[in-house]
């Protein structure tokens, strides 16, 4: 095997392939090979190293060096300057947004300091194409151990001791569910992975995948063995191409090696693993409706019990976990229960991902221990809101989810922390929103969302989030009513008592936390017709305070629909009707004359 003097690391997740990050990997490589180095420096394509908002990420080993915002033409500096020379390329460093200050390591930087890697920890590490990488991190280990030291009643105890909750969402415990399907009779069972991430602004375990495939095969191997399944199916959306090369090019290396198939180990244990692809139905993320979908029919959920761990894919036991729930697992085999229940809160355990967006400065995927606040996540790893802004908000629970204030911001996030302040962990979106977000807007952004989702089996939902859409979408307009804010806490209650499956249940979430907090954002849609922050077009007309104006007409040359009417020393006057709110003139007045909505 041969062997090199240093590695050059390039993200090669969905983000930065889509910024070209495949471009700069031939690049380093033809660069390396015109100067006599290929034989000495190799080139790596890893997955997503989290950093999202810093893409594409270039890492030098051993140095440490991590370079961000590279460009394929970066790629000839890189190796003259860095490689041959040893000099580090400045400009590509990375600059602390509350320090303004080159860092040239991972390791300094706030958004990597405080978090600790578990689900994520082969991402930005290994190739993902490459299962001897994976090998070489101890990858397959902890299926070998299960295989010829442990009983399936044993794998069960590690999991239940270890606290391990399910992150998709519902925070079940993961054990406690294997044993459900590990007691059910019968030799046909069925281990799921799903994989249908849907919440809009989530990309966690499309990054697990696509960054460290092979984990998933080892704990849906191990799942098998503890509740006697043979078989597992991996249900992932169509929408994530890159993903599904990887898995495939995964389960056929497992294979070659005889980690899947027959005899794993030499143990006699059977366990192989196919995908199945889902069309994008934000509802085929709960599990009785992704049974359903990968049985060939319409994407419903069926009421329970019985319980997928009874009655599931086929009318057999079937235990369903996400990608991330899955990639906890070979560690905890590894460093044991205890290892991993001394992480987090007392009930929950571990660390959780989640994608943070949105109006803050460092934008990507974290990992960090459960009970860490809000306020270190956005302030800390986040790096802050962008421009200097004030935090108004941030969502968490994706569509599912609700609105977290100020005042809560030192929250520690676990699952019934989040829940008491009327939110959710969620399967780990986090978008943060800042003093010029409507939340009026905010709470119809979701409510379309989730109208649009609905499965339609259940009238609760099916019907219920359209009235509340449609009201939402009145009020933006102005044409609210008075009423419209009871009808829509009656309705919001309404569809959460009633709704069939989880999903249609914590719908109108956005809507409620939202009126609970921002009600005075409500009212004044409705009462002064006047949205607070700008944002509902309808409601945002722009104004000149004639006191201020000098008639430079600077205004009135970038209109784009001639609003704005006024001769040349004289005050100018803006046509409310005409105004489409674009912000034009206020951005072009250097007197402060153009009055903001």
């Amino acid at each position: 095997m041969a062997r090199y003097r240093s590695h050059i690391m390039v993200c090669g997740g969905t983000g930065c392939v889509s910024a070209e990050s495949e471009a700069i990997i031939e690049n380093l490589k033809a660069e390396l090979k015109s100067h006599g180095y290929d034989n000495e420096i190799k080139v790596v394509k890893t997955g997503c190293f989290g950093f999202c908002g810093q893409g594409p990420i270039v890492k030098v080993h051993p140095e440490n060096v991590f370079y961000v915002k590279v460009k394929p033409e970066d790629a000839k500096e890189i190796i003259e300057e860095h490689i041959i020379k040893g000099r580090r390329v400045e400009r590509l460093l990375y600059e602390e947004p509350m320090l303004k200050e080159k860092l040239d390591e991972s390791s300094k930087m706030n958004f990597y300091k405080k978090q600790y890697r578990i689900a994520l920890r082969n991402c930005g590490l290994i190739n993902p194409e490459d299962v001897n990488e994976y090998i070489a991190f101890r990858g397959y280990e902890a299926l070998g151990q299960v295989l010829t030291e442990m009983t399936p009643e044993e794998v069960l105890k590690v999991m239940k001791d270890s606290g391990l909750r399910g992150r998709g969402g519902g925070g079940f415990p993961t054990g406690l569910k294997w044993e459900f399907t590990a007691k059910q009779p019968g030799n046909e069972k069925y281990i799921m992975c799903n994989a249908d991430e849907g919440d809009p602004g989530a990309f966690m375990d499309r990054s697990i995948l696509e960054g460290d495939p092979h984990t998933i095969l080892e704990a849906m191997a191990i799942g098998g063995y503890a509740t006697g399944a043979n078989h597992g199916i991996i249900y992932i959306r169509a929408e994530y191409p890159l993903a599904i090369k990887r898995l495939d090019i995964a389960i056929e290396q497992a294979r070659e090696l005889g980690l899947l198939g027959d005899d794993i180990f030499g143990t006699g244990f059977k366990f192989d693993i196919e995908l199945k692809y889902g069309a994008g139905a934000f509802v085929c993320g709960e599990e009785t409706a992704l049974i359903h979908s990968v049985e060939g029919a319409r994407g419903e959920p069926t009421k329970k019990p019985p319980f997928p761990s009874v009655e599931g894919y086929r009318g057999k036991p079937t235990s369903v976990n996400n990608v991330e729930t899955f990639a906890n697992v070979p560690p905890i085999i590894l460093k044991g229960s205890e290892w991993f229940s001394s992480i987090g809160t007392e009930k929950s355990k571990g660390t959780k991902v989640f994608a943070l967006a949105g109006k803050v400065n460092n934008v990507g995927l974290v990992e960090v221990p459960m009970g860490t606040t809000l306020r270190e996540i956005i302030y800390d790893i986040g790096g802050g809101i962008m421009d200097g802004k004030d935090f108004k908000a941030v969502q968490t629970g994706g569509p599912s989810g609700g609105v977290i204030t100020v005042a809560d911001l030192d929250t520690p996030i676990d699952y019934e922390s989040l829940k008491a302040i009327g939110s959710m962990m969620g399967s780990g979106g986090m978008i943060v929103m800042d003093e010029d977000d409507c939340m009026v807007n905010i709470a119809k952004f979701y409510l379309e969302f989730t109208q649009d989702e609905s499965c339609g089996k259940c009238t609760p939902c099916r019907i219920g989030t359209k009235r509340m859409y449609e009201i939402l979408a009145r009020i933006t307009e102005g044409e609210g009513k008075p009423e419209d804010i009871d009808n829509l806490k009656q309705l919001g209650e309404m569809i959460k008592n009633t709704a069939l499956c989880g999903l249609g249940q914590t719908a109108p979430n956005p809507v409620l936390s939202t009126l609970h907090y921002f009600r005075n954002e409500y009212e004044a849609h409705i009462k002064d017709k006047r949205c607070l922050t700008g944002s509902c077009k309808a409601l945002s007309k722009y104004s000149i305070d004639p006191d201020k104006c000098i008639g430079c007409t600077a205004c009135a040359r970038v209109c784009p629909v001639d609003c704005i009417s006024g001769k040349v020393k004289e005050v100018h006057v803006i046509d409310a009707e005409k105004c489409i709110a674009c912000g034009a003139c206020y951005d072009a007045c250097k007197f402060d004359a153009v009055i903001k909505p």
